[in-house]
């Protein structure tokens, strides 16, 4: 006899300050709108979870399965982690398929990384769509971000630009061990970006390279927001940036296949870094969400709760 199925968790409204702030950071729309933002939108829906196949369950509810995948629906609905759990590197990812760990970490990052992208949208549609004064605040913080000084506007638009889903997805990948790595679990952080403030010590950090740590963040949409950040103003990816460039100026978008090739300088590994990413997005057929897109639908934040949820 088949038991019958479980309910799943309801949707509750935030509580606790961290959590607030968690959220805050999710639903908030740009780099200025970061900056100036002082209070959590009424009603944010919260989902909690005490495991994967609770989330999976809220993921077929909503359409987001991988039979509407193969089906060429591209919409992505707005759910959001709020942070990486314990347990998914102690015990989920030791206890499931690698065919399962790499559907899970793909479906839950792949929101995260079309709303990062979306914000820095509006940040560039603020930039195409208007007259902007060099007076204007605004102008001011996005230089600041994008670590530019005295360059023209249209410098600026080369780096308030997109990043590939397949290339973000890969990185992550890559770079985290699907999320299980201990600087994943410890701090978000899916991108092994350094730091010489506060953060995570490597357990073997090289001297040669001086007191560095790997940067910590509250949640992974942080850590996402930050590796694109550091993409679009970083010297090392410069290549990147001016062929997204060239395929806009054509009226095209750059695949993550092809800016992948620009990226030996992220890695000491080189080539073979480039290489290792190609294969991911290859062999897991990620060149498709390049084109996907979030659903006009109201965000709700996935919570872990229970058992290692920290």
């Amino acid at each position: 006899m088949t038991s019958a199925p479980q309910p799943l968790p309801v949707f509750q409204t935030v509580g606790t300050p961290r959590l607030r702030a968690a959220i805050l950071f999710l639903v908030s729309t740009a780099i200025w709108s970061v900056s100036s933002a002082s209070s959590l939108p009424e009603g944010t829906d919260v989902f909690e979870f005490s495991s994967f196949t609770e989330v999976e369950g809220l993921f077929e509810e909503r359409g987001y399965t991988p039979e509407n995948w193969q089906k060429g629906i591209k919409e992505v609905p707005r759910l959001y982690l709020s942070h990486i759990p314990e347990r998914w590197r102690s015990a989920t990812s030791q206890t499931i398929s690698v065919q399962k760990k790499k559907q899970i970490f793909f479906r839950i990052l792949g929101p995260l990384v079309l709303r990062a992208n979306e914000l820095i949208l509006e940040d560039r549609n603020w930039l195409l769509s208007r007259t902007v004064h060099e007076s204007n605040p605004r102008l001011a913080a996005l230089r600041e971000a994008y670590r530019i000084r005295d360059g023209s506007i249209e410098e600026l638009m080369s780096r308030v630009d997109v990043v590939p889903t397949s290339l973000v997805l890969a990185q992550a990948a890559e770079e985290s061990g699907w999320g299980t790595s201990r600087f994943a679990d410890l701090g978000n952080a899916l991108f092994g970006q350094w730091t010489y403030g506060a953060g995570i010590a490597p357990l073997q950090r090289r001297k040669e390279k001086g007191q560095y740590s790997i940067a910590a963040f509250d949640s992974p949409l942080g850590s996402i927001r930050a590796y694109l950040q550091n993409i679009n103003s970083h010297p090392a990816y410069r290549e990147l940036r001016k062929l997204r460039a060239a395929a806009r100026t054509k009226g095209g978008v750059a695949s993550g296949y092809d800016l992948a090739k620009t990226l030996t300088k992220y890695s000491e590994r080189g080539e073979d870094y480039v290489h290792s990413l190609h294969a991911i997005m290859r062999v897991n057929k990620l060149a498709p969400t390049d084109s996907a897109f979030l659903t006009r639908t109201k965000a709700v934040v996935l919570l872990p709760v229970g058992d290692n949820s920290n």
